[in-house]
């Protein structure tokens, strides 16, 4: 795993989203246009808020898309919460030549939208798993 550092603009972009939903952010970083945070799974209620206000007031806010992840210490467990909203089914770990490579399945109805066009999700979902575990892959099937 990477040493993660942040810029004063992405601890800015943290700030702003502790102080506004009262979760405690354990990693912030753009990717893919996209503002990803994770946060502790205590405060995905207190992130998300009713009927998903919060984060809608800080994309209009920000003017930015925003994702918000549920952290986790186990990488499969961090693989299917990043593909919680396309109702993963089941994750597999494996070695890929000398690095570890992780498939998240999913429902067949929703495997264009998780890896999204272009692959977008993928290449979040690859600098997540990158910064925060020791996979360097990852695919959906």
């Amino acid at each position: 795993m990477p040493e993660i550092s942040l810029d004063t603009e992405t601890l800015g972009y943290l700030r702003l989203f502790e102080e506004a939903t009262g979760a405690h952010v354990r990693d912030c970083f753009l990717a893919e246009d996209k503002l990803v945070f994770l946060i502790d799974p205590e405060g995905l209620a207190k992130a998300i808020g009713p009927s998903g206000v919060r984060v809608e007031r800080l994309k209009a806010l920000l003017k930015k898309e925003i994702m918000v992840v549920v952290y986790s210490d186990d990488p499969g467990t961090l693989a299917l919460n990043i593909f919680y909203a396309y109702h993963p089914k089941d994750v597999d770990i494996r070695m890929k030549g000398r690095s570890r490579h992780v498939t998240v399945t999913v429902d067949p109805a929703w495997k264009a939208r998780a890896i999204g066009k272009q692959a977008r999700n993928l290449k979040i979902a690859r600098a997540i798993l990158v910064r925060h575990t020791d996979l360097e892959s990852v695919s959906v099937a």
